[in-house]
């Protein structure tokens, strides 16, 4: 496994490794961003007087509108190229994420992070676009699964600002930090070449999307992806979401020891995405999802029914090693499944879609939990999306090595090639 790493690693030219930093660290703040509210969403509930379950309402607005944000900024990325729409979708989110530091109510508050869904929704397609587009087709399995470590990153951050910067300027203080590193990521960006990719088809192929989408295999082919992700993002924000509340409320710990249990998870997380990712190159995408899934099922019992804190972090730990080892297959196997004249559309609307059905998670789990424990909230959630990824894996199809750009050509030795007119 370790030499597998090794040689996929390696090898990437200056304006490769850019685009990947660029594209790492736009989807981390993103989702610093973001878990800011799962971390807080107790305290704003105080502050503004506010019933846990209508808080949870703010994770869902956000998820809600990223759909919006994906379509917006990627059929623009599509016809204008990724750079310009990359950046503008970073400061805009970033402006917004700021101006949650200055909510004077919910209400206010929930329009802000409906705002920041479009953002957020932007960023994820563009950047996988724009990454796994100038990755060269051999080591995109590392590199997607380190990609997708950045989400992960982000809720590493977001908790460690909470433990140092909520004790001493609260809530907003979180909020107002989260403008510096995202246009730290800005800055990255802004030193990011074209892609390459975009500029030969777009040069070869300026058919519009909705002519794509008339061909059944690319219409069968996003309704599936979507039905994918959708039990992708459940079984992510069921594990995630609620779990920094079941910690505090539901077992009565301090929030710092639910912080900390948060930096463990988050850990195996991004090792698991690395790790998985790299393994997929020689697994397959689906094979890969697949045991990472069966994986987390075997942890379900440990994961919901543990008390003790060295039990919590160990069964989080591997629980993540698992979920977001099988995220970390994503930002390759989407882009690879994605036509070429739309790849700035394709993956980051099914993908967002897929959020928009799962939107309704946390509330879910807090309503459970109201009436039956958290215990059975996570169970009840996390088992069934497992069990449904591992289901839509099996049935499912792959592009691994597909050469972008080359009408679905493979690499030799890998890669089922999926191109615009076959499914």
């Amino acid at each position: 496994m370790l030499k597998t790493v090794r040689e996929q690693a390696t090898g990437l030219t200056k304006d490769q490794r850019n685009v990947f930093v660029a594209a790492y660290l736009g989807w981390a703040m993103d989702a610093f961003d973001y878990f800011l509210v799962v971390l807080v969403y107790s305290e704003i509930a105080d502050d503004f007087g506010v019933s846990l379950t209508d808080m949870a309402f703010l994770t869902t607005a956000t998820l809600v509108m990223r759909p919006v944000g994906a379509f917006l900024f990627g059929m623009w990325a599509d016809r204008r190229g990724r750079r310009v729409p990359l950046m503008v979708d970073v400061a805009f989110y970033s402006v917004v994420g700021f101006a949650c530091a200055f909510a004077p109510n919910y209400t206010v508050l929930l329009v802000l992070r409906l705002l920041y869904g479009i953002g957020m929704g932007g960023e994820w397609g563009l950047g996988a676009a724009l990454a796994m587009e100038k990755i060269p087709a051999e080591r995109r399995g590392f590199w997607s699964g380190l990609l997708q470590s950045g989400y992960s990153l982000g809720y590493l951050l977001a908790a460690v600002a909470f433990f140092v910067i909520e004790p001493v300027l609260g809530w907003r203080g979180l909020f107002g930090f989260s403008l510096v590193p995202a246009l730290v990521s800005l800055w990255v960006r802004s030193r990011v070449e074209e892609s390459e990719v975009w500029e030969q088809s777009v040069a070869v192929n300026r058919t519009p999307a909705y002519q794509i989408f008339r061909n059944p295999a690319v219409l069968k082919r996003f309704v599936y992806l979507v039905a994918l992700m959708t039990a992708f993002n459940w079984m992510s924000h069921g594990t995630q979401d609620v779990y920094p509340t079941f910690v505090k409320k539901g077992l009565g710990l301090s929030a710092d020891t639910s912080i900390a249990i948060a930096v463990v998870y988050n850990i195996g997380a991004m090792i698991g995405g690395a790790l998985l990712g790299a393994a997929s190159e020689r697994l397959g995408r689906r094979r890969t999802i697949m045991l990472a899934s069966a994986g987390g099922l075997v942890i379900v019992p440990f994961f919901v029914l543990s008390t003790t804190v060295g039990w919590l972090m160990l069964s989080s730990f591997l629980m993540q090693v698992c979920v977001q080892g099988a995220w970390g297959v994503i930002p390759a196997h989407l882009t690879e499944m994605s036509p070429d004249a739309i790849r700035g559309f394709y993956p980051g609307v099914t993908y967002q879609l897929g959020n928009l059905i799962a939107a309704l998670n946390l509330p879910l789990q807090e309503a459970i939990a109201k009436h039956h424990g958290y215990p059975a909230a996570l169970a009840w959630t996390v088992a069934p999306a497992l069990v449904l990824v591992i289901l839509l894996s099996a049935v499912g199809k792959e592009a691994k090595g597909i050469r972008f750009g080359s009408t679905g050509t493979r690499p030799p030795g890998g890669g089922s090639a999926v191109t615009e007119t076959a499914a």
